[in-house]
């Protein structure tokens, strides 16, 4: 069976909209890891959109399965990590403007940034992944600055407009997770993911673990949280 990480943001995102105290992600997030989930992500935004400092420090503190802490290359963002040790963080790209992730972390051209994150993290025992776009390049980028792990943006599969597309994005990402596989590294994947896109790449061994969020969350509002996250649970076997 595939590992399941459950991203609580959306969670968060409607506590923000009321600026009130709940819902409450930490009671997400337990619920979550009671129905199965085997790792709670979440993503401290430098703009606080959803997620606050104060709900890390409350997961950390209660959740038993991995905690990882999606953050940006930000020395605000790395101290407070350093702070709370999370159980793993993932480096992702971050812009104000956008609606949610566009898209993987350019390591081909902020090896030395990254690198150095990678390496404070180690030293502070924190295992630490890279989230990049389904690139060969980016991969082989990735192993060289001395990652053990990545997460593979799966939004261009997604969003795939039509069946040929569809399939032409599917191999693209199997073949990056089967070079990355065979280059040492775990192979995580992300971003856009559903109750029917998640099918076809559960068929790709080399991927370890999907993180998924938004679909679950939206899947919660008709059957509840447990029972969302039991169903993507059973599709993964």
């Amino acid at each position: 069976m595939r590992l399941l990480g459950v991203n609580i943001d959306h969670v968060a995102t409607i506590r923000q909209t009321r600026r009130i105290d709940y819902p409450d992600p930490l009671e997400a997030a337990l619920l979550c890891q009671e129905a199965g989930a085997d790792s709670i992500v979440c993503h401290l935004r430098e703009d606080r959109r959803h997620i606050q400092d104060l709900d890390l420090f409350r997961l950390k503190k209660r959740v038993k399965v991995k905690l990882n802490l999606e953050m940006a290359i930000s020395n605000e963002i790395v101290d407070i990590a350093l702070d709370v040790k999370p159980d793993q963080v993932t480096l992702v790209p971050e812009k104000r403007e956008e609606l949610t992730t566009e898209g993987g972390l350019d390591v081909v051209s902020q090896r030395s940034g990254i690198k150095r994150i990678l390496k404070v993290m180690e030293r502070s025992g924190i295992a630490t992944s890279i989230f990049i776009d389904p690139d060969i390049r980016q991969i082989r980028a990735s192993r060289e600055i001395g990652a053990g792990m990545i997460e593979l943006h799966t939004g261009s599969y997604a969003n795939a407009k039509n069946r040929t597309q569809l399939r032409r994005r599917y191999l693209s990402l199997k073949k990056c997770a089967e070079v990355a596989k065979d280059l040492g590294l775990k192979v995580f994947a992300g971003h856009g993911l559903n109750y029917e896109n998640i099918k076809p790449l559960v068929r790709i061994d080399a991927i370890e673990e999907y993180n998924i969020g938004h679909s679950i969350v939206s899947r919660a509002i008709f059957v509840g949280l447990a029972r969302a996250v039991k169903d993507m649970k059973a599709l993964l076997k």
